[in-house]
């Protein structure tokens, strides 16, 4: 550490020794050489005080976004990144006072204890070799502090090579204001008490005007605001206690330079010509609003009694040994995709099922209740975490992509464990999915020919290892067309047609861009509306669906429902027609239904910007136009006339329906037979390997 100071305090010391031999005086000198550090520093000060205004300046759409994407951690940080890059806005930065602070106060201590260096240019060598002569101890930092005072007083006589150095000695005054600079004040005490107190009165100053006049400061909370001066002026005190005076004077002048350096900044590049005042206070109620939800009796008791039973759950999970098949889901609403596949295992074989879930009201914990083979877990996504990376079973079942890429890992603990994707949509995987989304999965259940082909191609073009592609389907839609055969045994159009308005979360989907004009036009005595949400743009934009539901709440009733709740289906299969932009639900509806669904041509949903690098057109793209009809944004004003004509064409969709979903889905009516068969027959598999 002496050896990386030593370089750091180079041209430090020159700086001091020129202070010094232009005042003659080191007090004034120390107060000299802290004003020179604030001016040569100026550039970069200019620099972080430009960059906390671009702080608050994005500061609205920061608290829109945590607004935007509450509950929802991992987003949030992606999307504050992206916002900081768009803005050139660098987080960093804000640390560099600190350092430098810290650098030049340990550079200003050990210039301080080594006036003989720095001031007087004396070599180490001579140094050491007085110092020994004189009886100093050389293991003190202020070693070289005693060796002046010898010389000075006649304890000891310099060398006649180093005899001039006696006169700059005499002459070196380290008194400032009747006090000795190199006096530490907790060996003295007397008016020395006065220093750590000025020390700790700087620093309060130095708090007080960045809490009032700093862009940034200004808009903390007061936890951080207060905490800062808290910390600060305690650090100071103890400062002021245990560090020789000098280095006090100095901490305290660069203290009062700094508030003074600060009142000018904001003369010369004033903040509220910057600074959007009116949307900051605007996003600051939106976010206050949210958090007070979050911060309710009711939901802090909730809370911990989940996480209480989270820790027991977390616990019962890693003391059962030898488990073979554990299912992973992240809410409730995924149970569906599971459901038949859990039905048929548990009927094929005696195993039992590992699932774990995000959800503490997942409906697979009434599930387990009438069987006992089906284990339970609520873990919560942070404590999934650790448990996917410890995990030691057979094969993991899920259908959250993206393994590997971001939070959730494969297991450092069992590296043959084979992990299994099963589709919750039919979209297409290579543009409706992230990149690389499954490349780290050894298993894909294939919803369609559509999927087997674009997981070959991308292992062509990135040059993957082959994954196993089992020809499954889409259980879903099985369970849908039963349930849409049903349906249309009791289904009737003498009342109301039922419309269901389903769009994507993504961005232009029909709530954000089309969904009040859409209304307006087919709200009528004609017609029943439901609106159906992406579950994950609730779990997004929460605050903005509340929004939309209370614009229309005095029309809801008989002709309008918003239905939040997606455990159910129910209003897939009931509805004569479905209206949505980019959203897999519609091959859901339109194949159970065999009715048609309107498509509004809001901007594409494309999670993978290189998706045309895999040449398979999207089924998104492939059968947008044959199972229904797209219809332009600007054009949402006349929906009522497009849905009428749509309505007196429904028959001629019935069989173009059928014929693109066994085109597109495989195994259509027995898709979990044909996943359970699959499951069992690896999981045998691994057995007899065991054995082996």
């Amino acid at each position: 550490m002496d050896q990386i100071l030593y370089y750091i305090c180079i041209p430090l010391g020159v700086l001091m020794k020129w202070c010094w031999q232009l005042v003659n005086d080191y007090g004034v000198a120390i107060l000299l050489f802290t004003l020179a550090t604030k001016i040569v520093l100026l550039p970069i000060t200019v620099w972080i005080h430009n960059n906390s205004i671009l702080m608050v300046k994005i500061q609205p759409e920061m608290n829109m976004l945590k607004v935007k994407y509450h509950s929802d951690g991992q987003t949030l940080a992606q999307e504050q990144a992206k916002l900081f890059k768009r803005a050139k806005y660098r987080p960093m930065l804000t640390l560099v006072p600190l350092v430098l602070q810290i650098v030049l106060l340990l550079g200003v201590v050990y210039i301080i204890n080594r006036p003989l260096s720095y001031l007087f240019a004396v070599s180490e060598a001579d140094i050491m070799t007085m110092a020994q002569a004189a009886g100093v101890n050389t293991e003190s930092s202020s070693f070289q502090i005693a060796l002046v005072d010898a010389i000075r007083s006649g304890a000891y006589s310099l060398p006649q090579k180093l005899s001039w150095l006696g006169e700059s000695v005499a002459s070196f005054d380290t008194t400032f204001l009747g006090l000795e600079l190199t006096a530490i004040p907790t060996s003295i005490w007397g008016i020395y008490a006065l220093v750590p107190l000025l020390a700790a009165a700087s620093s309060w100053l130095l708090s007080f005007a960045q809490n009032s006049s700093n862009v940034l400061q200004h808009e903390q909370g007061n936890g951080n605001k207060y905490g800062t001066m808290i910390f600060s002026v305690a650090l100071s005190l103890y400062l002021g206690c245990f560090v020789p005076a000098g280095i006090a004077l100095y901490w305290m002048a660069g203290n009062v330079f700094s508030v003074i350096q600060l009142l000018l900044l904001n003369v010369v590049i004033n903040p509220k010509k910057h600074v959007d005042y009116q949307a900051l206070e605007q996003s600051r109620r939106a976010l206050a609003e949210i958090e007070a939800q979050d911060n309710s009796e009711e939901r802090k008791k909730v809370a911990r009694e989940n996480k209480r039973r989270e820790t027991r759950d977390y616990k019962r999970f890693f003391s059962i040994v030898n488990k073979h098949l554990v299912i992973y889901s992240e809410k409730s609403g995924f149970y569906k995709y599971f459901k038949g596949l859990i039905a048929e295992l548990l009927s094929r074989s005696d195993m039992v099922i590992h699932y774990v879930t995000n959800d503490p009201d997942d409906v697979i914990f009434e599930v387990a209740k009438g069987e006992p083979r089906i284990k339970p877990y609520y873990i919560g996504l942070k404590k999934t975490i650790p448990l996917m990376l410890k995990l030691e079973c057979d094969m993991v079942v899920m259908t959250t992509p993206d393994l590997d890429k971001y939070y959730l890992k494969k297991s450092i603990m069992k590296k043959d464990i084979e992990y299994v994707y099963i589709p919750h949509a039919l979209m297409s995987m290579h543009m409706g999915m992230k990149e690389g989304s499954l490349d780290a999965f050894d298993t894909v259940f294939c919803a369609g020919e559509h999927i087997k082909r674009e997981v070959k191609a991308t292992e062509r073009v990135y040059g993957l290892p082959a994954k196993e592609c089992v020809e499954f389907g889409y259980p879903l839609v099985d369970d849908l067309v039963v349930l849409g055969e049903q349906e249309k045994k009791t289904h009737k159009t003498q009342g109301r047609r039922e419309i269901l308005i389903a769009p994507t979360w993504n961005e232009d989907n029909i709530l954000d861009s089309c969904i009040d004009e859409m209304l307006e036009s087919l709200l009528c005595d004609e017609y029943h509306i439901t609106v159906r949400p992406h579950p994950e743009y609730v779990k997004r934009f929460g605050p903005k669906m509340n929004a939309t539901v209370e614009r229309w709440r005095d029309r809801i009733g008989e002709g309008l429902t918003f239905e939040l709740d997606f455990s159910s289906n129910k209003s897939i299969y009931s509805s004569d027609l479905m209206i949505t932009d980019w959203s897999g639900i519609s091959f859901e509806f339109s194949f159970a239904t065999k009715r048609p669904t309107l498509f509004v041509n809001t901007k594409m949903k494309v999670l993978n910007e290189n998706w045309q690098k895999i040449e398979c057109e999207p089924i998104e793209i492939t059968l947008r136009n044959e199972i229904g009809i797209s219809v332009e944004k600007s054009d949402v004003y006349r929906m009522a006339d497009v849905v009428k004509d749509t309505f007196n064409k429904a028959k001629e969709y019935e069989s173009k329906i059928d014929k693109a979903l066994n085109k597109a889905v495989y195994n259509v009516g027995h898709a979990d037979p044909v996943g359970a068969k699959y499951i069992l027959g690896r999981l045998i598999e691994k057995q007899n390997q065991r054995r082996r």
